[in-house]
């Protein structure tokens, strides 16, 4: 049994045995869909390492007193982010008009309701694996402002955030601007974080140039 494999029966289980719906205790037993197990095999445990804070099959009320579910939702600190795996096939091509509206109108109650959503498509877990990973950890750096290590300064904490929301290697000239910080310091300051395995540069040799968050 790999690793993933392990962490998540162990999740699964203790959503299972701690939840008191039985609406979605049988949604848990039933096992979650293929999609949403491929994006946390894939995307989400290579990214984040861990299951803390997030809940499959998590029950919401629409407006009109029905149950809807997210496929997986992220709450820390009582922070609502949904993710929801879009699947690509005949049935989806096909979408009706009815269907359609009501996935529309989803949305738009769950952003009423102050939820963060983030759709993942199917093809995109398969096709581009590390730049999904790399979505989710812009995702969760909206939430996690203060699950960072309390010894860390100011300026190192709020790279890191600011490695976090961006979807793509930044040079150290960005990182200064919005620190308002030297060229020079900004550099200092990422050799750090690389040096703590936080960040890995992604060009230059001699001389670091690009970096971004580290996704292993």
């Amino acid at each position: 049994m790999s690793r993933f494999e392990q962490r998540y029966e162990e999740w699964i289980q203790t959503q299972i045995v701690q939840e008191t719906n039985p609406r979605r205790r049988e949604l848990l037993e039933k096992g979650l869909g293929h999609g949403t197990v491929e994006f946390l095999r894939e995307v989400w445990f290579p990214a984040v390492r861990s299951f803390d804070h997030l809940y499959p099959e998590w029950e919401v009320r629409d407006f009109h007193n029905g149950y809807r579910y997210v496929d997986l939702a992220y709450m820390p600190g009582g922070m609502k982010g949904g993710i929801e795996i879009q699947g690509y096939g005949p049935h989806a091509r096909d979408l009706d008009v009815k269907r359609f509206k009501d996935l529309c109108w989803r949305h738009c109650l769950l952003a009423l309701d102050d939820w963060i959503f983030l759709p993942i498509a199917y093809l995109s877990i398969k096709d581009e694996p590390q730049r999904c990973q790399q979505l989710v950890l812009s995702f969760i750096g909206k939430f996690i402002s203060k699950e960072l290590p309390s010894e860390w300064s100011w300026l190192e904490a709020e790279a890191v955030r600011f490695a976090r929301r961006l979807l793509r290697p930044f040079a150290p000239s960005e990182l200064a601007g919005h620190l308002r910080i030297t060229d020079r310091h900004a550099r200092r300051l990422l050799h750090k974080l690389v040096h703590l395995g936080v960040l890995i540069a992604t060009s230059g040799k001699t001389r670091y140039r690009l970096y971004r968050l580290r996704l292993d």
